[in-house]
């Protein structure tokens, strides 16, 4: 966690106490990408009243997926992940607050009153929570022994680099798009890798079975074990302190002088709830991303909202696509214009060579489609409802990508048959604009 020590951002004063908060304009609490994006899409919409961007972090908003991709395969420098440079803020007239975390605020009348960990107080008439997500972590003897990290920020990231340099043993405690990532960087520094997932394959809640298990394969030919199935009990100690093994439910104990733990992540909900905002695993918001409570928005991973496709039931999404999207949303409603189009989820997993894009959500499926060569590493799985493209994973298959998420933004289903047919283009298979979703049988 950063200090509560950390001097202030651009445009702040030191002093404390100060004169009373200026009870105008918009707080955003959280530096992260969504917060990062509203405070952009409000001043394009043309806001021009105060705008104050708070994050708990010593850095100004700066990319996360980079972390368990470029920058630990060590090459991207800390700096380069900056989305901004410090002229922007100011260009922009964005106040920006670092290494502060807001630990309470007040609503009243529909201006509000924030207080920080270290006394400051800051007034607004909007708030908004970008606070993010949280890494799960486990409840098991040993899980604060040194060599036991996680990977959910920058320092996280900076730590875990550091560490791999000399480690030899390295397990990951989680099978997720995190946990792989970091094995493929693992075993690209040559290190004894293995890879303890829980349920019963890799990548469980986001891809096809046939995508998880090309990916173990794909990962045991790269030298890493993988064990499904098997649950972790605890780590055990070696020197004082510091981390030599990963206790396992079937007695064993797999060495390790390096533990990442890639159990997912939890949406941050404690100022929500301090608020008395509604909660249900994330801030429940609506699709223009209002809040329980009037004057109060929130964007990005710490929020559970309508299905961005359907508008049907909650999801939360953790993704860039989706910070960017409930932001600029979010951005729209405060200014009180109409919400941007709707857009298709997509995300991506690099996992060394293996490169996973996936368009759409595929929960509700009923139909698979494989397309490709998976022993090959190059292959997609279509999904379909009812006979209508719901999403696809596509390994290696940039084009296939291409097509799925252009045929999911206007409207159109691609034939199951048609999209099993690997000698056709999938391009080729596209309908024409306006087609129904329901495709015509093949």
């Amino acid at each position: 966690m950063p200090s509560d020590h950390q001097p202030p951002g651009p445009g702040l004063p030191p002093d404390l106490p100060g004169p009373p908060p200026r009870h105008e304009g918009t707080l955003i609490v959280g530096a992260s990408q969504a917060g990062l994006q509203l405070a952009v899409a409000l001043r394009q919409a043309g806001d021009t009243s105060p705008l104050l961007l708070v994050g708990e972090e010593p850095y100004a908003p700066y990319q996360r997926p980079p972390l368990s991709k470029e920058y630990l395969a060590g090459e991207l420098a800390p700096e380069a992940l900056a989305f901004r440079t410090p002229a922007f803020y100011a260009e922009q007239g964005i106040e920006l607050l670092t290494g502060e975390r807001v630990t309470s605020v007040a609503l009243s009348g529909g201006r509000g009153t924030a207080h920080t960990a270290t006394g400051r107080t800051l007034g607004f008439a909007r708030l908004a929570l970008t606070v993010g997500a949280a890494p799960r972590r486990l409840d098991v003897p040993g899980a604060g022994l040194d060599g036991v990290l996680t990977l959910r920020d920058r320092d996280d990231a900076v730590r875990l680099r550091e560490r791999l340099a000399d480690a030899r043993r390295v397990v990951i405690v989680g099978g997720g798009f995190i946990g792989l990532e970091t094995a493929a960087a693992a075993r690209a520094r040559d290190k004894d890798v293995t890879v303890v997932e829980a349920g019963p394959r890799l990548m469980g809640r986001a891809v096809a079975p046939a995508v998880s298990a090309a990916y173990r394969a794909a990962h045991e030919r790269r030298g890493a074990r993988v064990l499904l199935s098997t649950a972790v009990t605890g780590f055990a100690e070696g020197a004082p302190g510091r981390v030599a093994g990963v206790r396992l439910g079937d007695g064993r104990v797999l060495p390790a002088d390096l533990v990442l733990v890639g159990a997912g992540a939890v949406a941050r909900t404690g100022l929500a709830a301090r608020l008395g905002l509604t909660c249900a695993g994330g801030i429940v918001v609506d699709a223009a991303g209002r809040t329980s409570r009037p004057g109060v928005w929130a964007a990005g991973d710490c929020t559970a909202a309508p299905h961005p496709q359907t508008g049907e039931g909650r999801v939360r999404i953790e993704s860039v696509q989706n910070a960017v999207a409930q932001a600029s949303a979010a951005a729209a409603s405060m200014c009180g214009a109409p919400p941007p189009k709707a857009q298709v989820p997509w995300f991506w997993s690099f996992q060394g060579d293996l490169k996973l894009q996936i368009a759409g959500l595929s929960a509700g499926h009923d139909a698979t489609v494989v397309r490709g060569d998976a022993d090959g590493e190059r292959f997609s799985v279509l999904y379909y409802r009812d006979g209508a493209l719901l999403a696809a994973d596509c390994v290696n298959s940039p084009a296939d990508y291409m097509v799925v998420r252009k045929a999911l933004g206007q409207g159109l289903s691609i034939p199951p048959g048609v999209a099993a047919d690997v000698s056709v283009p999938l391009k080729r298979a596209l309908p024409a604009p306006g087609t129904p979703r329901t495709p015509a049988a093949v």
